[in-house]
């Protein structure tokens, strides 16, 4: 699949994938930040953004939707960044193809399977009555009984989309999406160790990479650092 992605700056590549119901504009402003040094490619996964739709939603697609994507653009040795799913998908290639990067960055996310808090939030956009809104305003009022935090929900709505003969659609494939939504909470699918440099980011606050993951996290990547 060729997915849609945005380039910035020059010098050693870096490649930065978004998490479940986001999309590359979440990271335009780190890609930004990062351009002095580094050629920076953020991508839009399959099904989400401006990325091609397909009814397949799994690991193992999105891992060679990212080999196609190096290949494609003659990347050598790039670093990957992955947040959430995005982290799932860059832990999987690493294990799979571990000569086609130079390190790894995971962001918010453990080598583990989830019990998905993300099956609400799915719920409530299949809910949302995008036929009858007519504005913005109109479908995070209509969301806010669903799903109560405001910044939650213009992280959502950033998936909303004006048709040109008017109302709305999403860019993601939110039927497939909800459908296999479990595909994105399982245990990594590849096996093996990755014995390259490979940093876990976590937020203080986060439940996400509590302390206890940490003894799986360095039997399958013994470099790794928090």
């Amino acid at each position: 699949m060729k997915l849609h992605f945005r380039q910035y700056g020059e010098g050693p590549p870096i490649i930065i994938l978004h998490g479940l119901l986001g999309s590359s504009d979440n990271w335009l402003t780190q890609a930004k930040l990062l351009s002095p040094s580094f050629k920076v490619y953020i991508i839009d996964q399959r099904n989400h953004g401006l990325s091609p739709h397909s009814n397949t939603f799994d690991y193992e697609s999105m891992v060679s939707d990212l080999a196609e994507f190096i290949e494609d653009h003659k990347i050598t040795n790039p670093v990957l960044v992955g947040h959430s799913m995005g982290g799932k998908t860059v832990m999987n290639f690493a294990l799979k193809h571990p000569d086609k990067l130079d390190k790894l960055i995971v962001v918010d996310i453990s080598p583990r399977a989830y019990d998905l808090e993300h099956y609400a939030l799915v719920e409530a956009l299949v809910k949302l009555p995008l036929a009858t809104l007519a504005s913005r305003n109109d479908a995070d009022a209509a969301l806010a009984g669903e799903v109560p935090d405001a910044d939650v929900r213009q992280f959502l709505l950033k998936n909303m989309q004006r048709k040109p003969e008017g109302g709305f659609s999403w860019k993601i494939n939110l039927p497939i999406i909800h459908e296999k939504l479990s595909n994105v909470g399982v245990d990594l699918i590849a096996t093996g160790t990755f014995n390259k440099a490979t940093l876990f980011v976590r937020g203080a606050s986060s439940r996400y990479v509590p302390d206890e993951d940490w003894n799986k996290v360095v039997k399958i990547f013994p470099q790794a650092k928090l």
